[in-house]
């Protein structure tokens, strides 16, 4: 991630994409450090320790520059407006609210934040004759992304876990890119295993909770002998844990894998 100092972001708009996710466009002059493509990047939202949001430097410098970050995906940047989009999944229906979600799903037009980044963007491999992407609702800014990049002569699948059959959305992709929307880890990795797989020249990009990606990537390693090069695989959290203890199983992980 970008080694600059946070900046502050006001909140433009708040709007409930779907059920269960909440869509904000963030804009302050301070984007326009931002490249003008960061699409599929992510950025680093800052709050206090008691979930508040880090609103200017003066709360950030009372935390010794140590605030809780959460991060996510870039969905949209205007250079030209200084406008960027943040959708946001509306956990917490189990009762464990995170302190994203919650500013999200409650903030209005007017609110600040700061935020740290942008950090790198992980596309697909285009380099392939039939593309696989697979995630849940985390990472389906990410996906939008990828699919609005691809040239229009793509084929492939995106398989997309969602909460909620009216958490589907539009999504703008090839004709040849084929939109499987699930519900559930098993009928999500189901529709992974199920794919025809008759393509000898494959890519997959897949993000999803991280007992859900060790078993997706143990498919694509070991039976379908995914090269590394054409495989990006991620967790982007991991059940009844924070982003915190998450980042730690991440790297604890990331050294056992290792190739």
């Amino acid at each position: 991630m970008s080694k600059r100092e946070p900046c502050q972001v006001t909140v433009k708009s708040a709007e409930r994409l779907t059920t269960n996710m909440q869509r904000l466009v963030l804009s302050g002059e301070s984007l326009s450090r931002f490249p003008v493509n960061c699409d599929s990047g992510y950025i680093k939202l800052l709050f206090m320790p008691d979930g508040a949001p880090v609103t200017d430097t003066a709360c950030l410098e009372s935390l010794n520059g140590k605030p809780v970050m959460r991060t996510y995906t870039i969905r949209q940047f205007n250079a030209e407006t200084l406008e960027m989009t943040v959708d946001f999944v509306l956990h917490g229906h189990d009762g464990h609210t995170g302190p994203a979600a919650n500013w999200a799903e409650h903030c209005k037009a007017g609110d600040t934040i700061c935020i740290a980044g942008p950090g790198d963007i992980k596309l697909i491999n285009q380099d392939a004759q039939w593309l696989l992407f697979a995630g849940d609702m985390t990472a389906l800014p990410a996906i939008s992304c990828n699919l609005e990049q691809l040239p229009a002569n793509a084929r492939g699948v995106a398989i997309i876990d969602i909460l909620n059959d009216s958490d589907q959305q539009p999504l703008i992709a090839p004709e040849g890119i084929e939109v499987i929307w699930v519900k559930g880890r098993d009928e999500f990795l189901s529709a992974i295993h199920n794919q025809s797989w008759s393509y000898t020249n494959v890519s997959v990009w897949c993000a999803c909770e991280f007992s859900v990606m060790r078993e997706a990537r143990q498919f694509f390693k070991m039976e379908k002998c995914i090269s590394k090069e054409k495989l990006y695989i991620s967790s982007y959290w991991k059940q009844g844990i924070s982003e915190e203890e998450h980042k730690v199983l991440k790297q604890k992980d990331a050294v056992h894998t290792a190739d």
